[in-house]
């Protein structure tokens, strides 16, 4: 009998926890596992023997609460693997799961956590471990290859498409011309962003503007289409992503030298919002104001999508099973495999495929640089259906805390 043991990396999500759910209720219903233990802070964590037994320390009215809790229990970070597979690190990262007795490795994450999950897999062949390492996906930037989307992208566009319902609403009360600008999260692909589309009641609603980092953003272009939004409408709201950029490849945020460099070198942005709400007020002379949702995009529980929380067990579920199945070196993928009424279906994909690749909005569904196209409503709706039932108390809803 081997031992399971699982980790959150990179940015948490509404429903990481969920995909943790799912991992521990499935490996625990199993015969070939003994301990279900949980990394806290990842693998960074994890090096400073920094972990917990999730089946032991864990209720059972607890690990239902953690299928509904935000952010990541068990703690997250950002830490980037050596490129030499012989470096002492392996080393000593194999040591300390054989000291646990490690059958199964489950990490929860994005892109740079695929990237450790195809390391630590690739390590293992090498030097005939027989430790299984299995991806489980998590993004709300939805980038991720080989997969048709990823959990917490739903949850999170539900957010956005709600918030910026209710910012449209609040900026058409008065009847002086006004721009109101949206950012919202996504570096290079902008599937977030794309999400504010879903506010609009009808044809022509707000946003009137959406741009995204798959298309160059050229100044001059934007002020001739505010300025013929501004000739439909009073109040015209603009959605933007973080990352959109001219053509020369200079990030908008740039223009405000307000870009700085994260530990695996991208570029931390922020302020473009800013930058363009300077540019309007000089441009054309009226109000403006900019909006950053930032962290909320990704930690707002209240209004999460049961399809994402759902498919997020799932995900973690199916872990679990392909790892007792004999698979090691895979991500757990979904496959859609009907839209009228949407169907999905759990796949296995490479994850050597998958890590450093992101998966761009399609230049189909980008509507002369300033829009997206019904296709990609097609796309989205299904993901955001659906509202939790879940505990509250004193008018709050109630989250699991680890101690």
């Amino acid at each position: 009998m081997k031992n399971v043991i699982v980790g959150q990396s990179g940015g948490p999500t509404a429903v990481i926890n969920a995909s943790l759910y799912g991992v521990i209720r499935e490996a625990l219903k199993s015969e070939e596992v003994g301990h279900v233990y949980g990394m806290i802070n990842g693998i960074e964590g994890f090096l400073q023997d920094k972990y917990m037994d999730l089946g032991e320390e864990l209720s059972e009215g607890e690990l239902e609460l953690l299928k509904l809790t935000p952010a990541a229990y068990l703690g997250s970070c950002r830490y980037k693997l050596p490129e030499d597979l012989s470096a002492v690190f392996y080393q000593t990262i194999f040591e300390k799961l054989n000291d646990l007795n490690i059958g199964y490795f489950f990490y929860i994450g994005g892109n740079d956590s695929m990237d450790t999950v195809s390391k630590l897999s690739r390590c293992a062949q090498e030097n005939g471990s027989d430790i299984r390492f299995i991806g489980i996906p998590k993004t709300i930037d939805n980038d991720l290859i080989l997969t048709d989307h990823t959990p917490g992208y739903g949850s999170a566009a539900k957010y956005v498409a709600s918030t910026v319902r209710e910012i449209v609403l609040d900026a058409s009360v008065y009847q002086q011309k006004a721009v109101t600008i949206v950012e919202l999260m996504g570096r290079h692909a902008g599937w977030l962003t794309a999400a504010s589309a879903l506010a609009r009641k009808f044809p022509g609603d707000n946003p009137m503007l959406i741009y995204l980092p798959e298309s160059n953003f050229e100044l001059a272009d934007f002020a001739k289409d505010l300025e013929n939004a501004l000739e439909k409408r009073n109040s015209v709201i603009v959605c933007v992503s973080e990352g959109i950029s001219d053509a020369s490849g200079t990030f908008i945020c740039e223009y405000g030298d307000e870009a700085m460099v994260d530990n695996f070198g991208h570029k931390m942005l922020t302020g473009c919002g800013k930058v363009l709400e300077s540019f309007v007020r000089r441009q054309l002379g009226i109000k403006v104001r900019s909006v950053e949702l930032n962290v909320s995009q990704r930690c707002s529980g209240i209004e999460s999508s049961l399809t994402d929380i759902e498919e997020a067990a799932l995900a973690g579920s199916e872990g679990v099973k392909v790892a007792l199945a004999g698979e090691t070196g895979v991500m757990v993928a979904f496959k859609r495999i009907g839209d009228d009424p949407y169907q999905m279906e759990c796949a296995i994909e490479d994850v050597n495929k998958i890590c450093n690749q992101e998966k761009p909005v399609p230049a189909e569904w980008i509507v002369n640089g300033n829009d997206v196209s019904e296709e990609f409503i097609t796309y989205a709706r299904p993901l955001i259906q659906g509202e939790p039932v879940r505990p509250m108390k004193d008018g709050l809803p109630e989250y699991l805390y680890r101690k």
